[in-house]
């Protein structure tokens, strides 16, 4: 399960479809050097995303 907690690097890492998701917000972590350093919450509130629809897309995502 995905959480707000992790690391966005080790998200794209364990769940490669993530990537999709992350794409469709105009998120393209997996070319950011931050990715590794940042959690999904700071990210998220860097751009001003909703957290919670990005979670339960991810988690939809890193299941499928």
């Amino acid at each position: 399960m995905i959480t707000k907690e992790m690391i966005i690097g080790d998200i794209i890492r364990q769940y490669p479809a993530t990537v999709e998701v992350f794409a469709r917000y105009g998120l393209e972590c997996f070319e950011c050097q931050i990715a590794d350093l940042e959690t999904l919450e700071h990210g998220a509130g860097f751009h001003q995303l909703d957290i919670e629809k990005l979670l339960r897309e991810l988690n939809a995502a890193g299941r499928g």
